[in-house]
């Protein structure tokens, strides 16, 4: 054989041969555990994602003081949308943040409210791109008025702002009132 073939054939094998090395070693400290809807990159690499359904849940890793997390349900719909919502505390803040993935093939729009029990509410508008990767919106953070469990936050999916509702997501952490 000639050296051109022969290294020819060394770099198609090389080629070839690599992508099955990385697929079959899979990602690095994966286990077996699952996580509900982890957090995406554009939020803090050590942030991690709250636990499911459990209010007041700690949230080690953001800096300073440790969060608390009021969260809802994992929800989802027929469309291909996912989606968990929470009411974050810490220190004197509180903000709502809403984990997602979007399965639908299409760009969505989000609008996270949060709404405290002083009656003001804050809300963000967030772009959902088109993907099956997990992401996450959350309102910008604002001084604690009362308690954290007082405070809960919705999240609203929709194709653009004139479509149907695909998802509504709540953080059902707000507590009953009346009697």
């Amino acid at each position: 054989m000639q050296p051109r073939l022969i290294v020819l054939l060394g770099v198609v094998a090389v080629t070839v041969l690599l992508p099955l090395a990385g697929a079959s070693a899979g990602p690095v400290g994966d286990g077996d555990a699952k996580s509900p809807l982890p957090a995406p990159s554009p939020l803090p690499s050590n942030t991690p994602p709250p636990p499911a359904g459990k209010p007041g849940s700690s949230l080690p890793g953001l800096s300073g003081a440790s969060a608390e997390a009021h969260c809802g349900p994992e929800l989802s719909s027929p469309d291909g949308i996912e989606a968990q919502t929470c009411v974050l505390t810490q220190g004197h803040d509180t903000w709502a943040r809403t984990y997602y993935r979007n399965a639908t093939g299409d760009d969505l729009n989000a609008v996270l409210t949060v709404m405290g029990p002083d009656g003001r509410t804050v809300q963000t508008h967030c772009a959902v791109g088109a993907g099956d990767e997990p992401g996450a919106c959350e309102t910008p953070r604002e001084r604690s008025v009362g308690e954290a469990a007082e405070y809960s936050a919705v999240a609203e999916f929709a194709a653009s702002e004139s479509a149907a509702l695909l998802l509504r997501s709540g953080s059902n952490s707000a507590s009953p009132q009346g009697s």
